[in-house]
């Protein structure tokens, strides 16, 4: 049912793509946008911002659904709460779901149910090699022809490098890219990042150096096989060097990171506290501190939530043995704003990782203000103060590593195809 016409106005339309930021209206109809100077028709409804800012609907491009498979752990439709509830409109959904998404039919399937849904467009990411395993290359064809927007193994590095050619260079002749998790998996047995910290907890640590040999090694096959690589969660200054490098040589290399890795630092594990066991692990202060100039300098392309469902009996157990990942839908803008009030980086730029830059990456018409495109909007409050509280966010997952943060900047409406799908 296509919603009746609505002009929000006295809004801070603000569109990293073309650069507006400015007090202003925008008139939705038919799901789309009309225009953005106002002057709607009788009888459209109309919505007072109040100031606030209104911008296009994130674009979150790496988060684990849980369905099918451990639906206790959520569901699509618990999911698109949380992603409605943060500004998310379209997300890309891993695929190291049980069964993996590694057949046409279940990436289908996903991109089906996210349609049900009603607020949120589901992106399935296909897995690069079948079950995940590494060895064998997926049918990138059919998979692509079935939706597939790229290729990876999810939290699996794809560890053989013959394989990483390989799927670099089908990527390549099918147009799009595969994203890897930079971490040598053979380095990657433990649960913190290996220093004092860790030595002090009596944790197996993990090097740090593990994510630069992997983003070295993949940047060579970038450039050996002409294929786009794109890494996931980066983390440390040393593999932000590299990948700042490849780009400026002309490769095909990008990357993203997640809000943890640019607002926490390893301290928050101590006192074996295992809602921040993530992976990879949360680095020393000064790699926080890298990953934020990767943001300002533009090295880094997106943020991305790396929402990673778990329950509590997956959490609540001695540190080394609970399962990494944190849920993170419904903190991403606000956790982002938080570099932004703290002076680290300007709205436009921070916002446009979370809009236009994904969907140029993805290849899709979302993430920008522009009539004729699809009215998915996030209208928010910059300054609202508010603090996480795990049992209190939206959908089923509350393992986030933010419990207790004070945040500015909440999400006040949401809009999918010009459908109001969340209002605080």
């Amino acid at each position: 049912m296509i919603p009746a016409p609505l002009l929000i106005h006295n809004a801070r339309l603000i569109d990293p793509a073309s650069g507006l930021d400015s007090l202003g209206a925008l008139l939705i109809e038919n799901g789309r946008i009309a225009s953005l100077t106002g002057g709607a028709a009788d009888g459209a409804e109309r919505l007072d911002a109040g100031g606030q800012c209104l911008a296009p609907g994130l674009i979150d491009m790496r988060a684990a659904l849980g369905e099918p498979g451990a639906e206790h752990r959520e569901t699509i439709a618990s999911a698109a709460l949380a992603a409605a509830a943060g500004g998310i409109t379209t997300i890309c959904a891993l695929p190291d779901t049980q069964p993996v998404l590694d057949d046409p039919a279940l990436v289908e399937f996903i991109a089906r149910r996210g349609e049900a849904t009603g607020s949120l467009t589901i992106l399935p990411y296909a897995a690069a090699t079948r079950g995940l395993k590494g060895m064998e290359l997926s049918e990138f064809g059919l998979l692509r022809e079935a939706g597939a927007v790229a290729f990876t193994d999810g939290a699996h590095a794809i560890a053989s490098a013959r394989t990483m050619r390989l799927a670099l260079s089908y990527a390549r002749a099918f147009g799009t890219f595969i994203v890897q998790h930079p971490e040598e998996p053979s380095l990657a047995h433990g649960a913190a990042t290996e220093g004092e910290l860790a030595t002090r907890l009596g944790l197996p640590g993990i090097p740090m150096a593990a994510e630069a040999m992997m983003v070295a090694r993949d940047i060579a096959l970038a450039r050996l096989s002409g294929g786009h690589v794109h890494f996931s969660r980066v983390s440390t200054a040393a593999a932000l060097g590299l990948i700042r490098a490849a780009k400026a040589e002309g490769l095909a290399v990008t990357c993203d990171t997640a809000p943890p890795y640019f607002d926490l630092n390893e301290n928050a594990i101590t006192g074996y506290r295992s809602y921040a066991k993530l992976s990879p692990p949360l680095r020393p202060e000064e790699e926080r501190r890298a990953v934020v100039a990767g943001l300002t300098d533009g090295t880094i392309d997106a943020i991305v939530s790396d929402h990673q469902p778990r329950d509590a009996d997956d959490k609540r157990l001695p540190f080394a043995q609970a399962e990494a990942g944190g849920a993170g839908l419904a903190t991403l803008l606000a956790v982002t704003l938080a570099r932004v009030h703290a002076g680290d980086i300007a709205l436009l730029p921070a916002l446009a990782m979370l809009t236009c830059r994904p969907a140029a990456l993805l290849g899709i018409a979302a993430g920008r203000l522009a009539v004729g495109t699809p009215a998915d909007l996030v209208l928010f409050d910059l300054d609202r103060a508010w603090q996480v509280k795990d049992g209190q966010l939206p959908g089923k997952a509350q393992n986030s590593p933010f419990d207790g943060r004070a945040l500015e900047g909440r999400v006040s409406a949401t809009f999918k195809a010009g459908r109001k799908v969340f209002s605080a």
